[in-house]
């Protein structure tokens, strides 16, 4: 039976990424399943079982992949080419749109005329300034991506392609709401996402991973955690001066949604519902299929 309003994220990586955020939950699966190192690519064949489910899976005339991960685009150029030639061999007709959630570090000319020419949503994942990006968000070699993330900005722009910026807010940029918004609008960003960073770590000494067991009741929260009151107040400053004077050209995700609900419209975020589990995600477990249902926004 068709589903109706179900979102789908890909992650055609699993939990593999090309660099070392110090607030990233899922690069700790890489430790945790070392066996998917070796083999982290997703096979051809979940691939096409995937899009053809998907599609078959929507009631409606338009359906949305979207892929994130890990970082979607280790999977090289060839692996979307291939996105494509499956999505039209099952379109049915209906049309297809995608959305790519990327760090940008592997972005070059040729991924920005792809993107271009199949019309992709990018996400691009930036934490505003260099100074305050810097701190988190580093290569394996630990030295800050910023200059990359803004090189692969610049390839968008050049190619028309339409992108989001997606900015985690925790600790290392909180007290600097109106610096981030700025320094975002001004590189260009005309939507916007602000996620807080929330994350607890394991109590348990002995474990090498911090990953927060199901059951464990002791957990403690990470030192880069942003208390609530303190990310609503990001919000309130971004808020005071978008909407006296960027309402009608910059789409703040968190501002948009909240509004949608309090006129009546239904609302597209999981923390504004009444109830979660319409929005899943496929991972890889050898050749096989996962869906787990997602409930809060992750990075």
């Amino acid at each position: 039976m068709a589903i109706s309003g179900c979102h789908v994220m890909a992650k055609p990586t699993g939990s593999v990424c090309n660099i070392d955020c110090a607030y990233c939950f899922y690069l700790e699966k890489e430790a945790l399943y070392p066996e998917r190192n070796a083999n982290w690519r997703m096979s051809d064949e979940t691939l096409k079982n995937y899009i053809r489910q998907h599609i078959e899976a929507q009631s409606g005339d338009s359906v949305t992949f979207a892929w994130q991960g890990g970082e979607p685009t280790m999977m090289g150029l060839p692996f979307f080419y291939r996105v494509i030639e499956i999505c039209n061999e099952y379109a049915g007709g209906k049309k297809i749109t995608h959305a790519l959630q990327t760090n940008g570090m592997l972005l070059d000319e040729s991924w920005a005329c792809f993107f271009a020419e199949h019309r992709f949503l990018v996400g691009l994942s930036i934490d505003g300034p260099a100074q305050l990006h810097n701190q988190y968000r580093v290569n394996r070699a630990g030295k800050g991506t910023h200059e990359r993330v803004m090189a692969a900005m610049s390839l968008l722009k050049a190619h028309h392609v339409e992108f989001n910026t997606l900015t985690v807010v925790g600790k290392h940029n909180v007290e600097h709401a109106r610096e981030v918004y700025e320094f975002l609008l001004a590189s260009g960003s005309r939507y916007m996402q602000f996620i807080p960073l929330v994350e607890r770590l394991s109590s348990d000494s002995s474990s090498s991973l911090q990953l927060v067991l199901p059951g464990e009741s002791a957990a403690k929260l990470a030192p880069w955690t942003v208390p609530s009151w303190q990310f609503g107040d990001f919000l309130r400053q971004i808020f005071d001066v978008w909407i006296r004077r960027d309402v009608e050209r910059v789409s703040v995700q968190m501002f948009d949604v909240a509004l949608a609900a309090w006129t009546g419209q239904p609302p597209v975020l999981c923390v504004h519902s009444a109830t979660c589990g319409h929005a899943f995600c496929v991972g890889i477990k050898r050749r096989s299929l996962q869906l787990r249902s997602l409930c809060l926004p992750r990075t």
